[in-house]
């Protein structure tokens, strides 16, 4: 994470759950970043999709690699992504007055919605989180008319902080604190060596 006690430089160590694989992001997985950001689906509840045509045009060949970006991956195939990024002070939503909480990101595919991979891939996210910053509490935010999301941060342990208006949407703030691990799905984590590729931008 950057200016979380790590080097943003540092990617961060593959990981594999019972279905899934959690790695840095590769050359590879250029495209399926396109169809994720362009996706109407994806961008209901964050903004909208981004236009295809400049997508392709400015996403880089190569993704940068930076600890706490985890790209999502079924059976060899990106299918989403999963972050875990400094909250901006300038937003709403914080538990202390200075900001910058950890917060948990995620995005999906479509064709991935629906059976439990979310679920999976944060927990053992957030699971990587706290064996990397013992005790220290993770936020979330998310339109409380994104129903698949509300049900996710529950399931995952978040509890209300507050709700306020964003983007002109009513959002949820939420906060998992180390003590609701054992509320937490399941994510049967369990490292794995990351794979020679050669270097990754």
């Amino acid at each position: 994470m950057d200016d979380a006690g790590g080097d943003a430089q540092q990617a961060p160590e593959t990981i594999a759950t019972e279905r899934l694989v959690l790695r840095p992001a590769e050359a590879r997985d250029r495209a399926g970043f396109v169809e994720l950001f362009a996706s109407p689906e994806v961008g209901t509840y964050v903004g909208g999709a981004r236009d295809r045509a400049e997508l392709e045009r400015t996403m880089p060949a190569a993704p940068r690699r930076r600890s706490g970006f985890f790209v999502v991956a079924l059976d060899g195939a990106m299918i989403g992504m999963v972050t875990l990024d400094r909250r901006d002070a300038a937003r709403p939503g914080h538990l202390r007055p200075d900001g910058g909480e950890a917060e948990l990101g995620y995005m999906f595919l479509p064709h991935a919605w629906g059976h439990g991979y979310a679920a999976e891939a944060c927990a053992a996210a957030l699971d990587w989180f706290a064996a990397a910053h013992p005790g220290e509490p993770v936020v979330l935010c998310t339109q409380t008319a994104n129903a698949r999301s509300m049900r996710l941060a529950a399931r995952l342990g978040f509890t209300e902080v507050e709700r306020f208006e964003e983007y002109d949407a009513e959002q949820w703030f939420g906060v998992r604190r180390p003590d609701a691990d054992a509320g937490a799905a399941p994510s049967r984590l369990r490292p794995v060596p990351a794979p020679d590729a050669g270097p990754v931008a």
